[in-house]
């Protein structure tokens, strides 16, 4: 059964000292991914909120250690090279008995199923602590870095999701970012309630700039033309290829490029195909921009694209729209939640390249539809507050306290 409650922005009642949060994840910054950074602002917003905020993640650099940093308590964990993945490590903890006992928290929020999520359930099960659980996992995230072949994929997910399924039905409650992302796990045989609680994001930081876009530009090295942007890793399940492939087809109707932001396995992979297909001057990697700068990044676009199908909300979707960009996005998943046809962007179907090019070749060519689906893309990011998901959050730890 999916839910969704109405977000609220009053906190709810605190207990007689502050409410202790303990939040486990198998990855932290200055890991690069959206489970990583969407849990750094919601340790540090509740930790805002007056709430004592602990977490336990793994190390970035092996050694266990623990950092006081934004207000928030961070247990790093031992860690190892994880040989699958070019930049992520892994942790094995053999319980976290010891740690629930020294910081007796009123609630744990675990965001996922893996290693130290499931170390976290465990130990609060057996403390007796109530457990808040939050996905972010789709296995088509995995399947590049697991090197799976195709034929043998849908094998595999089916025994990720059974695995999933036995993990979280510990736990007291579910969360997920979107209905459609709850969604896909009742359509899994998840039988639990799941509550749909969007990710937010922080409407203050990201809002539309008045500046030219060729000053923004100037400062990312980009000629002063047309741009259209995309945000996140640059891996398999982005689909990044498509959106490399759609540019010759938008270069017969207007002068543009593209601006990739991130990095990820398929770098060398994405700039042969550019120059191989006679584009390369007009595909920019960015590379790693750091988290303070990235508004700057959606000053210097014209049209945000997200042709990935993986998305259980994306938000660098929602960042794209705050600051009243357009959108073009893949119809799969949970973006067609966002990007509203007609309205503030464009859906093309996954593989359908000249369908993704004519969108963005309309937009481009008239700022004036640009501007009022930019203008839509705000007003539809307004209710995705992150100070709203994180009242909610409170109002879940506050249901479940012992």
């Amino acid at each position: 059964m999916v839910t969704s409650a109405a977000p609220t922005l009053e906190p709810s009642p605190l207990p007689n000292r502050p409410r202790r949060v303990l939040i486990a994840t198998d990855t932290y910054p200055p890991d690069v991914n959206g489970t990583s950074y969407f849990t750094h602002r919601l340790a540090c917003g509740l930790a805002e909120r007056n709430n004592e905020v602990y977490v336990v993640c793994t190390s970035d650099e092996g050694p266990a250690r623990i950092e006081h940093v934004d207000g928030v308590t961070i247990h790093r964990l031992r860690s190892a090279p994880l040989l699958v993945h070019p930049t992520m490590r892994f942790s094995v903890p053999t319980r976290l008995d010891r740690l629930m006992d020294e910081l007796t928290p009123d609630v744990v929020h675990v965001q996922g199923h893996f290693v130290v999520g499931r170390a976290a359930i465990s130990a609060a099960r057996r403390a007796g602590v109530p457990v808040i659980a939050t996905n972010h996992f789709m296995p088509d995230n995995l399947f590049q870095f697991a090197h799976i072949p195709g034929p043998l994929r849908e094998r595999a997910a089916n025994l990720a999701w059974r695995d999933f399924n036995r993990i979280f039905s510990r736990v007291d409650r579910v969360t997920t970012p979107t209905k459609i992302a709850a969604g896909l796990l009742t359509g899994r045989r998840f039988t639990r309630s799941v509550e749909a609680v969007s990710c937010g994001i922080d409407l203050e930081r990201f809002h539309p700039h008045a500046e030219p876009k060729a000053w923004a530009r100037k400062a990312f090295d980009l000629p002063d033309r047309d741009t259209v942007l995309f945000v996140g890793r640059l891996d398999e399940e982005k689909r990044l290829d498509e959106l490399i492939r759609a540019l010759p087809y938008v270069l017969n109707e207007t002068d543009a490029q593209i601006a990739l932001v991130g990095t990820g396995g398929q770098r060398a992979v994405l700039e042969k195909l550019a120059h191989r297909i006679g584009v390369g001057e007009r595909v920019f990697f960015l590379g790693f921009v750091p988290d303070e700068t990235i508004p700057q990044v959606y000053a210097a676009a014209d049209v945000f694209a997200m042709p990935s199908i993986a998305e259980l909300q994306s938000i660098a979707t929602l960042e794209a729209m705050a600051t009243a960009l357009p959108v073009v996005a893949a119809d799969a998943m949970a973006l067609p939640h966002l990007v509203r046809p007609g309205e503030n962007g464009r859906l093309f179907t996954p593989g359908d390249v000249r369908g993704l090019a004519r969108h963005l070749s309309d937009l481009l060519g008239s700022p004036q539809t640009r501007a009022g689906m930019g203008t839509a893309s705000r007003a539809i990011a307004m209710t995705h507050d992150h100070q709203a998901s994180l009242a909610r959050f409170e109002a879940i730890y506050q249901e479940v306290a012992r």
